[in-house]
């Protein structure tokens, strides 16, 4: 399976097009959040009648909560949902934790550690390598702001158990990292004409995952 993962397009998305070119045939598209920059909500359906591929989103903290309605209406959202498709599992979990910014769509980490609970261990029962789509990172990996970590502390505690995370939030740590065995992908902003490809291959001695970081 080949995926075209974006984050945080924030409402511009004049690059999409020469992105999906560059990436060629893709089997799913994966939107890390920030889909818009505060607004207005019906950017959303632009972006997702960009796409002619399976479309799976998570909002991001800069999203207004009503672009949730949009997501859902549009059969999009992986918000708080696990899915599967082409024998994987996808679970999908947005907003991010509290910021200092009061941004409009920020989840209290005890909450989101809740919700994602039940989402994993449903998820496991498939017996299918998962992917976790987010738009906060894990706490440690790819959240780096200057000196400071400002990932989801909810989120570090499946490293190790999930097979592929894509995340954004955190403009400047574009990049890949394995921890625990997950690889965690950080696509880069959508709005500055970054993307990621990844190849999920499932052969008979284990998931093997490739993933190529393109600009437009």
């Amino acid at each position: 399976m080949r995926i075209f993962a974006i984050a945080d397009p924030h409402g511009n998305y004049s690059s999409i097009k020469a992105l999906l070119e560059k990436a060629g045939n893709v089997d799913a598209v994966l939107i890390a959040g920030d889909i818009t920059n505060f607004g207005p909500s019906e950017k959303v359906s632009e972006l997702i009648g960009m796409f002619g591929h399976k479309v799976m989103a998570v909002p991001g903290n800069c999203d207004p909560l009503s672009v949730m309605e949009i997501l859902d209406n549009s059969s999009v959202s992986l918000h708080n949902k696990l899915e599967t498709f082409g024998g994987i599992t996808f679970v999908g979990f947005g907003g991010s934790n509290p910021t200092p910014f009061c941004t409009p769509f920020e989840i209290e980490e005890c909450d989101i550690g809740e919700k994602l609970e039940k989402l994993m261990s449903d998820a496991q029962d498939y017996k299918q390598p998962i992917v976790l789509l987010t738009h906060a990172p894990p706490y440690g990996v790819l959240d780096a702001v200057g000196d400071t970590h400002v990932g989801c502390r909810s989120l570090a505690k499946y490293l190790g158990n999930v097979s592929l995370m894509v995340c954004g939030h955190i403009h400047e740590a574009r990049g890949v990292e394995e921890h625990d065995g997950t690889i965690v992908v950080n696509p880069g902003m959508a709005a500055a004409g970054f993307a990621a490809l990844i190849d999920i291959d499932d052969p008979d001695d284990g998931i093997k995952i490739d993933v190529m970081l393109i600009k437009a």
